[in-house]
């Protein structure tokens, strides 16, 4: 009698090469977002398994609560903790790299006698247990002779939360300072620097321009430097102060006609003037380029 190829036979030879080295990747990979994604990739296909073994019940809780919920609890690990954060070699609780040997050399020796007891030939027993379906019979089992396995398993996710605390923790090298410490240190850098104790100034024109890369204007019309990032002004993202402080120069210019920029130098006139000429030849479509583009818009 020849023994046919089943189809859970193909996909346990297609499959189970890949979740191995999908495994060894989580072990080996240094980023914890490619390990995240490798364990992905093994739970994906550890669900397409269950479909093979004719289980849809496994295979829908393991695409939407292992593959969903826990590996999103898995990328908030990842987020707090950073995926630049450098190791710490001193250990957050003692000892655990001795009970992490103990609990894999445990786990080695029960996957090595799960083998030497394992039953070949084809699976018996699977229809009578699906009987009253799938579902009914899982539930019969987790809360009948495994309910204390299942209740191990609601532990060791709640483990896992208060593992990511854990790991989000950071032991502090110095002693935090207090506010009157840190208004003391204000004070000094202010006598020694002229730095201003004071918090920055906020981006933005009143009621013209409220963006985060259009600088705040003194009482005189001139760019307060602090109020935009340092990152926007080195992408050369910010707008001009010239074509913020024109309608100050317009107010001026209403009240006397020959007012000057006190930074520039130049007349309300000859600043509207030039404004106009932008404005012409970016409409035009005449020769503007991307920066003048941009302080218009």
């Amino acid at each position: 009698m020849i023994t046919l190829v089943t189809a859970q036979a193909v996909a346990f030879w297609l499959l189970a090469p890949l979740m191995v080295l999908g495994a060894l990747g989580i072990v080996l990979s240094r980023k914890p977002v490619h390990s995240a994604l490798f364990m992905a990739f093994v739970m994906i296909a550890l669900a397409i398994q269950y479909g093979a073994l004719d289980s849809p019940f496994l295979l829908a809780v393991q695409i939407i609560v292992y593959t969903g919920a826990i590996m999103m609890l898995f990328l908030f690990v990842v987020m707090l903790v950073g995926v630049d954060t450098t190791d710490s070699i001193v250990e957050t609780i003692k000892g655990q790299r001795v009970l992490a040997a103990l609990a894999a050399l445990a786990l080695l020796v029960l996957v090595v006698v799960g083998i030497g007891h394992a039953v070949g030939g084809a699976p018996r027993g699977l229809a009578d247990a699906n009987s009253i379906g799938n579902a009914q019979g899982i539930a019969a089992l987790l809360f009948g002779p495994y309910v204390l396995v299942f209740e191990a398993a609601a532990a060791l996710l709640l483990i896992a939360t208060i593992g990511a605390m854990v790991l989000a923790h950071r032991e502090r090298t110095t002693p935090k300072k207090s506010q009157p410490e840190q208004s003391r240190e204000r004070m000094q850098a202010y006598a020694r620097t002229g730095a201003h104790p004071g918090g920055l100034p906020a981006s933005g024109v009143f009621a013209r321009h409220n963006g985060v890369d259009a600088p705040a204007l003194l009482p005189d019309g001139s760019v307060s430097e602090p109020s935009v990032s340092r990152t926007l002004k080195l992408r050369g993202v910010m707008l001009q102060g010239d074509t913020l402080a024109d309608p100050v120069r317009e107010s001026l210019a209403a009240i006397e006609p020959q007012a000057t920029d006190a930074v520039g130098g130049r007349t309300v006139a000859a600043a509207r003037a030039d404004r106009e000429q932008l404005e012409t030849a970016a409409s035009a479509g005449t020769g503007t380029d991307s920066a003048e583009g941009t302080e218009q818009r």
